[in-house]
């Protein structure tokens, strides 16, 4: 018997179906929201016997899941095991070996259920501190993967040359008002063309590595009494990037003393407790991984990130809302300016962030 309560229609009817084809018993399964992600739809499938975690693959987000698959074969040929000091819940196979069990026009995936608690908020320096140490340790596990067999799911996604030009083109075609704090925000990120110069030098000689590209804070599971971390989860974005890349988003969604929704404009700045954290776990898990260059990028990274964000949401805006979600009209504008602050925030601290870096 399946029950489901509440749960979308369409996986109600192929439940069955699905744990069927990855051969599991469909009997006694209770299936039910699970997490706070807004990409894929993801259920908690609880049997007698095991948990698993099922996903609805958003293909609008992600148009390319068989170049998602690839990656993750490579990740999981060359790891061996216990050689990360948490799990990574990879896609599990189907009886017949895809990492994607296709049923009508969606696709879905199964995962193994790793308990734990995400959070979607930073506390302390030390829960800073594993995160980074975790991220930086898949960096490291997977530093001998050959960067050419991996592929681009989302083209363009951290490349802040491309994201600057989608901002001019929005500017030319736009139908807002560029008056008041439009105009502010909009004259405030035309300055950032400097760290797009700077992007496109760390771009020049930096190496290409295997790299998750998502560190959101909630792309971790802690252990229940937060002494640890138990998995690294949300993979679809592995592929070659660059230190800087993992290592900025975690300090955009972890030092911040806000969250990216807020409004609360006076309270936004940078928690440096948190940022020394960000700094020693990183460095821990990859040592001497580093060159001297890609320790130089690091503290870019931060700002990158929060520049790259900041300029996504306000094109956005220009473009009248089409991608992401909005609770009011206003919203994707004051996404922006709430990075805006952080990357104000982030450069006005500069010298105090290179000198953590330095003693560290």
């Amino acid at each position: 018997m399946v029950s489901l309560s509440a749960i979308d229609n369409a996986i109600h009817m192929i439940i069955g179906q699905l744990l069927e084809s990855y051969g599991h018993d469909t009997l006694d399964v209770k299936v039910s929201r699970y997490g706070s992600g807004h990409i894929h739809k993801t259920f908690l499938v609880d049997s007698s016997k095991e948990q698993f975690i099922l996903q609805s693959f958003n293909q609008k987000v992600f148009p390319y899941p068989d170049r998602i698959s690839g990656n993750l074969q490579l990740v999981r040929d060359h790891l061996k095991e216990n050689e990360l000091d948490y799990k990574l819940p990879l896609p599990m196979k189907t009886t017949e070996g895809a990492l994607f069990s296709g049923h009508g026009d969606g696709f879905y995936r199964l995962f193994p259920f790793v308990p734990g608690k995400c959070i979607d908020k930073v506390e302390n320096p030390q829960q800073a501190y594993l995160a980074a140490r975790a991220f930086g340790g898949f960096i490291n596990a997977c530093s001998a993967i050959k960067t050419d067999g991996m592929e681009e799911v989302i083209e363009g996604f951290h490349d802040l040359s491309l994201r600057y030009r989608q901002f001019e083109n929005a500017l030319k075609s736009t139908q807002v008002k560029l008056e008041g704090e439009v105009k502010e925000w909009v004259e405030f990120y035309k300055k950032q063309v400097l760290l797009v110069r700077k992007f496109r030098r760390f771009v020049d000689i930096l190496p290409l590595r295997v790299t998750h590209n998502d560190t959101k804070i909630n792309n971790v599971i802690y252990a229940d009494d937060f002494n640890k971390i138990n998995a690294v989860i949300d993979l679809d974005t592995v592929m070659a990037g660059y230190v800087f890349y993992d290592f900025g988003d975690l300090v955009r969604t972890v030092v911040c003393t806000e969250e990216e929704a807020s409004t609360d404009w006076e309270k936004i700045d940078v928690d440096l407790e948190k940022y020394a954290a960000l700094l020693k776990g990183f460095g821990e898990a990859l040592g001497d991984k580093l060159t001297a260059d890609e320790k130089a990028s690091l503290t870019f990274g931060g700002e990158m990130m929060a520049c790259i964000m900041g300029l996504r949401f306000l094109t956005d805006y220009l473009n009248g809302n089409v991608y992401y979600p909005i609770s009011y009209p206003e919203q994707n504008l004051h996404r922006a300016k709430n990075q805006g602050l952080l990357l104000q925030a982030l450069q006005g601290k500069r010298e105090e962030i290179l000198d953590l870096a330095e003693k560290l």
